[in-house]
């Protein structure tokens, strides 16, 4: 799984096949997973993060919007 970023403990990235869905992420932090939309940013789904977790990895998403777009772009070409 490609990794776009690891920030405050959250590794955030997306699997090689992933190529045929719309740009999204799966973050995943302590045994807890979560998979987001880039377009807009929204969760999909949800596998044991509280709501203030979200919270944050929904702001640490839009701050890091233009990253996650370039390197998906740059891996699937």
């Amino acid at each position: 799984m490609p990794t776009v970023l690891r920030i405050r403990g959250y590794r955030v990235g997306f699997f090689a096949t992933d190529w045929r869905e719309p740009i999204h992420v799966h973050v995943s932090k302590r045994g807890c997973a979560a998979k987001f939309w880039m377009d807009p940013v929204a969760l999909d789904a949800n596998y044991g993060f509280r709501p203030d977790e979200l919270r944050e990895i929904f702001r640490i998403l839009e701050h890091h919007e233009n990253e996650i777009r370039q390197t998906w772009n740059e891996f699937f070409g």
